[in-house]
């Protein structure tokens, strides 16, 4: 085949690329990255001078060559497209576990827009698109070579009782062993340096008889136990990883409370300045679910007409205890024949919330007062309280943070009676409220985890019912995820 010659350029070619042009620099301009100018001269180029060979594989004689070149041109395209789309745009998301039941249900698949709250750059522009954090086998789908600081584009505010996707905090230090990777890694290392403590002075101090220093020194002691041990331990645990903000894993709750505002949790109850805040419709708690005659589950037609989940059941089965909404409770209630009675399951486990280095004696059902930390607003900060203000102020603002045996707080080597904020949080938590790994066990989430507002559920899909029996929850599909409040 014979090289095709030059082919003379028409004024469409200048009006295609002017709109090219004109296109690119409204978004540069939107997106505020002024340095993506200089690649304006290669538009230009493409419609116009024409140097370069861009589609150099269409001049090839083998007919097979260009077949695959044409496919591999078109699946290029379209990763790049779909990775500014998911940047910038929307993103898709799948409901991976049941913290939401029974507002988002597992496996609903939503839309989830980057546009509602500003979209945010990307602080690891070098990855792969359509992967968080990690590929099939186990390599990093991203590399920290070039390395962005926190820039969100026309930025909008969370509102109280968003449903909102975010990157998990605690998710800044994961080990490689798929095992541990779901787990928490502070509270890791806390419990085995506890389980370390214990087994070596036969039980653990009384906190309660020491001093705000003294209990500071013994959390350290068990953080470091800890950590030493899964340091230690590589077979069972793997190595011990950090990863970027934007490639920790994808979290989505409900936002309850807001910059600025004090939360109160007072018999499952959340207050706001004290002001208890609106339940979610389908919020659920655990009960204790005594059926008739011993039984430890429900007949399957009523388990199926109450959209009970194999998850539900399990606890059921295994403890007696399932999480319910009010109406499903009640509707059981009524089942006089198969149900004895109903109660709230009042568990108060203490120890494994945030902070987990501090000593308040809060519960899942009564926890605080807290207050959120808000962008220019400044705390005072004590012994006592710095627990809770400590991640925010030493990890999520790069700050070092040390205490003196006197007790005074060093900030960046300075001493410290007060720290002023440069960024806003947010405290996100479950609709299952009992059955959600939340900002109660973690803390807040600061403005620049935040990634986006699902809109829209555009498929569902019931992982116990087969495709021929419901496996396509037909009634979620194109459901404003809106709606469920």
């Amino acid at each position: 085949m014979e090289k095709s010659e030059k082919k003379e350029i028409t004024w469409k070619n200048w009006a295609r690329m002017l709109v090219v042009a004109g296109l690119f620099v409204w978004f540069v301009v939107w997106a505020d990255a002024l340095w993506a100018l200089v690649l304006l001269p290669l538009i230009f180029d493409a419609y116009i001078t024409k140097k370069i060979p861009w589609t150099w594989w269409k001049e090839l004689e083998n007919p097979v060559t260009r077949t695959i070149m044409s496919w591999v041109d078109a699946i290029v395209f379209a990763l790049v497209a779909v990775y500014f789309v998911n940047i910038y745009f929307f993103q898709n998301y799948t409901i991976p576990s049941s913290s939401l039941e029974k507002s988002l249900l597992v496996g609903d698949y939503l839309f989830v827009s980057k546009m509602s709250y500003g979209p945010r750059a990307p602080m690891t522009p070098l990855s792969l698109p359509l992967v968080q954090h990690t590929l099939p086998n186990g390599m990093k789908s991203y590399s920290e070579l070039i390395r962005w600081p926190y820039k969100r584009v026309a930025p909008k505010p969370v509102a109280l009782n968003d449903i909102v996707v975010f990157n998990y905090p605690s998710g800044d230090t994961v080990v490689s062993n798929p095992l541990y990777q779901a787990a928490d890694f502070y509270a890791l290392c806390y419990g085995y340096g506890q389980q370390i403590v214990r087994q070596q002075a036969g039980a653990l101090p009384v906190l309660d008889s020491l001093s705000d220093y003294q209990r500071r020194q013994v959390y350290d002691a068990y953080y470091s136990l800890g950590r030493q041990y899964v340091d230690a331990n590589p077979r069972e645990f793997g190595e011990v990883m950090s990863r970027p903000v934007d490639r920790r894993e994808n979290y989505v709750k409900r936002c309850v409370g807001l910059p600025g505002q004090t939360l109160e949790i007072r018999d499952r109850i959340i207050y706001l300045d004290g002001q208890p805040n609106k339940e979610p419709d389908n919020v659920q708690y655990t009960y204790h679910v005594y059926l008739k005659d011993g039984r430890r589950d429900l007949p399957e037609q009523v388990a199926h007409d109450l959209r009970l989940s194999s998850d539900d059941l399990r606890d059921l089965h295994q403890t007696g205890v399932m999480p319910l909404t009010a109406a499903v409770r009640d509707t059981l209630l009524t089942m006089t024949d198969i149900v004895e009675r109903i109660e709230i399951d009042t568990t108060a486990m203490t120890g494994d919330l945030y902070p987990l280095n501090g000593n308040y004696g809060w519960t899942r059902d009564n926890y605080g007062p807290v207050w959120i930390p808000k962008r220019g607003e400044t705390v005072e900060l004590t012994l006592e309280n710095l627990p809770v203000y400590e991640r925010p102020i030493r990890v999520y603002e790069g700050n070092r943070l040390e205490i003196e045996p006197d007790g005074t707080i060093l900030i960046n080597g300075e001493a410290a009676t007060s720290y002023t904020f440069k960024m806003d949080y947010y405290w996100m938590m479950g609709d299952n409220r009992h059955c959600s790994a939340d900002s109660r066990f973690w803390g807040f989430v600061p403005e620049d985890h935040v990634v986006g507002k699902p809109i829209m559920i555009w498929l569902s899909m019931d992982k116990d019912r087969s495709w021929f029996d419901g496996h396509i929850r037909w009634n979620r599909l194109f459901r404003w995820v809106e709606g469920y409040n």
